[in-house]
């Protein structure tokens, strides 16, 4: 009996050192350890035997048992560091630079002109997207045949509402719970059903601006955008005024900046088209139309009003050349700026 013992230890140690993963260890721990193993069976049997004879065999059984248990845990800690030698950690690698986030350049811009305005006295306002007729068309004065109004510019939805087709209608919503004075800019989303190209998208961004007090002149319509121009595009930039038309302003004229990517000396830039100049701003003095609409006296007050598209002046800040890179989130593109 006992050499049978002894030559279950060496069985059982030869196969846990030949294991090859823990699945295979765990199988010989139960055959080897087990309530049915030879070993146990053995050592159920130490009773039957006589008095003299129990103490070397339960002496024997039991270095059997330490012996297997001792190569289940030395096989089990010898697979663990082959696997962890398998995926250590090379410290002659170069490290890896997290990656992280940064503003999208539409946005840095908005804050950047929202700080400019700021420092002329303007607040910053807000409102929504999904307007009514009244606020995007009625109240700015706009008729029922007006071009705007038909199904190819603006997006109507099922609900009798649009998508704002300008910024122009928080103005609307300020002015008919704010008494004058009053000195804001918008800055916001708006969409029209425009074709897309380099130059023209169907959604894109204003920052639309309004200032109504008395004795307000287009002197300080012209100083404003003037001054912003030249913080944010440079000393140098030119601005030229043309007369226009919007239905809720008079006068209207159009603000252009000299092209800050060509200087219109290239006749096949594809954002100003060889002039040299880019259209920035839609402005003009608010129509009396529009002061009615809101309940405020005309002959009181005067402002002005201004809309400017975040993507053009983008495009000039940082020669983009076209309007389409801004929503196609290329991670390649918003990580110049």
């Amino acid at each position: 009996m006992l050499e049978e013992v002894q030559q279950l230890q060496s069985t059982a140690v030869g196969e846990i050192q030949a294991a090859q993963d823990q699945k295979a260890l765990e199988e010989l721990r139960v055959r080897h350890l087990g309530r049915k193993s030879p070993l146990r069976q053995a050592m159920s049997q130490i009773g039957k035997l006589p008095t003299a004879e129990r103490p070397a065999l339960g002496q024997v059984a039991g270095q059997a048992q330490k012996a297997i248990q001792q190569a289940i845990e030395d096989r089990e800690m010898a697979l663990r560091q082959a696997a962890d030698a398998g995926c250590s950690l090379d410290v002659t690698l170069p490290g890896r630079q997290p990656l992280f986030g940064r503003a999208h350049p539409l946005t840095q811009l908005t804050d950047e002109l929202v700080g400019i305005f700021q420092g002329m006295g303007f607040d910053v306002a807000d409102g929504p997207e999904a307007e009514d007729e009244y606020h995007n068309f009625d109240a700015l004065n706009t008729p029922t045949d007006h071009p705007a109004r038909d199904l190819q510019d603006t997006f109507y939805l099922k609900d009798a509402g649009l998508l704002r087709t300008q910024t122009s209608t928080v103005q609307i919503r300020v002015m008919e719970q704010t008494p004058p004075p009053i000195r804001i800019v918008v800055p916001g989303r708006v969409y029209r059903k425009e074709t897309v190209d380099a130059t023209h998208h169907f959604a894109f961004h204003q920052i639309e601006g309004l200032y109504v007090d008395r004795g307000v002149s287009f002197a300080d319509l012209k100083g404003t955008i003037e001054a912003m121009g030249q913080q944010l595009l440079g000393g140098d930039a030119k601005m030229r005024l043309r007369p226009h038309f919007f239905p809720f302003t008079e006068p209207s004229v159009e603000c252009d900046f000299t092209c800050t990517i060509c200087g219109g000396r290239n006749a096949t830039c594809s954002i100003c088209k060889g002039t040299g100049w880019i259209e920035i701003a839609g402005a003009g003095m608010v129509d009396p139309a529009v002061f009615e609409a809101v309940g405020y006296d005309s002959e009181e007050f005067t402002g002005f009003a201004f809309g400017m598209g975040l993507e053009r002046i983008a495009m000039m800040r940082y020669g983009i050349d076209d309007i389409r890179l801004f929503l196609e989130n290329d991670l390649r593109f918003t990580r110049q700026f």
